[in-house]
């Protein structure tokens, strides 16, 4: 963690020189987890940010919190690499005393900027933070092989009787006995699953199928999946829908090597769709992009040129109505992709040489 730590501190005052600026300040919850190797200063798990954040200039790296926090953080979540600030709990103007006398009172970069002094994060930043480091794609590994395992332990044991409530609500267990944030769980059962592409769970019941959505957060990364129950078997109209998407998101996957434009995979997709008969499906729901410390760091559009490169992680999520299809990959040096979230315990089938979830048909 130190060694690593040192590195993201290394890149960091590089920034700081080449913007001629006094300091870099890190509020976000995605920015915190990425420049203390995994570290979260998480509480409140709506919140984008949190209960501390992160000062680095040329001679330091503190971090800012209150004394609620402090002995917590230093006991279970640091490096050693930073310094403490401590605040009391009710006197927040002491921390931007702190920052003011660290600084000398110059300009600071930082991901939410809050005055005049501070500035946004520049791309070249942005571009460290989405480019995974060794130590952290081990750690991804981690976090994608426990949401896949609590995906396929809940879906195992679903019923047909449950409620929407009580499958995302048995997703979130499954998640929290594994140490992850279930910061998404979306469910559509029969019913509502031809209707809404963002499900989120209600108190009706499953009834023949449904489908269970996560977004896990461990480490401060996100493994993004989905998958399908089906109690009894597929229909072959259904069948054929998940035929469908699969074949859809090969080509994005495909198109994902280094060097290759976000827009351009955008409309690979759009093509593939035309191709199998949903020309309006590319319209009805976002079909994801690159993912790491957010559930999507960029998402594609028509308009996205952002580069993908190697050591990046990119979750596709195509669909069309009453299917979908998302895993987590990662981009290796050799440009092949890496599925951060494939469990061989769950039903599958070979696409483009790629292993790719099918529905769980359960008698």
């Amino acid at each position: 963690m130190n060694e690593e730590v040192s590195q993201k501190l290394k890149i960091i005052r590089q920034t700081l020189s080449q913007a001629e600026v006094e300091g870099v300040r890190l509020r976000g919850t995605d920015w915190f987890a990425w420049a203390t190797a995994g570290a979260s200063h998480t509480v409140l798990l709506t919140a984008e940010t949190g209960v501390a954040e992160l000062l680095v200039t040329q001679e330091d790296a503190w971090i800012l919190t209150d004394e609620i926090e402090a002995q917590r953080l230093k006991d279970e979540e640091l490096a050693s690499n930073f310094k403490l600030y401590v605040n009391p709990w009710a006197d927040a103007a002491a921390r931007e005393a702190f920052v003011r006398d660290a600084t000398s009172g110059g300009k600071i970069i930082s991901d939410r900027p809050s005055s005049q002094l501070e500035q946004p994060i520049p791309p070249s930043l942005q571009q460290s933070k989405r480019r995974l480091l060794p130590t952290e794609l081990e750690r991804y590994r981690q976090v994608g092989q426990k949401a896949s395992a609590a995906m396929t332990e809940v879906l195992q044991a679903a019923q047909p009787d449950w409620t929407e409530f009580q499958l995302a609500g048995a997703g979130a267990e499954a998640l929290w006995a594994l140490g992850l944030h279930p910061a998404l769980t979306l469910v559509a059962g029969e019913r509502r699953l031809p209707l809404y592409r963002h499900a989120t769970a209600t108190g009706e019941r499953i009834g023949r199928q449904a489908m269970l959505v996560f977004c896990a957060r461990g480490y401060g990364l996100y493994a993004n999946l989905t998958r399908f129950v089906c109690f009894g078997s597929l229909s072959p109209d259904d069948a054929e829908l998940h035929r469908h998407v699969r074949e859809i998101e090969a080509t994005a996957l495909s198109a994902s090597q280094p060097g290759m434009t976000l827009d351009a995979v955008y409309y690979a997709l759009a093509q593939a769709y035309e191709q199998h008969g949903f020309p309006d499906a590319i319209r009805q729901h976002h079909q994801g992009g690159t993912t790491g410390y957010l559930a999507r760091e960029i998402v594609a559009t028509p308009q996205t040129q952002d580069f993908l490169t190697e050591n990046m992680a990119i979750a596709w999520n195509p669909s069309v109505t009453g299917a979908k299809v998302e895993d987590t990959f990662v981009i290796l040096q050799d440009g092949k992709l890496e599925n951060l979230t494939f469990d061989a315990n769950f039903p599958h089938v070979e696409v483009e040489g790629r292993f790719r979830a099918v529905p769980l048909e359960k008698s």
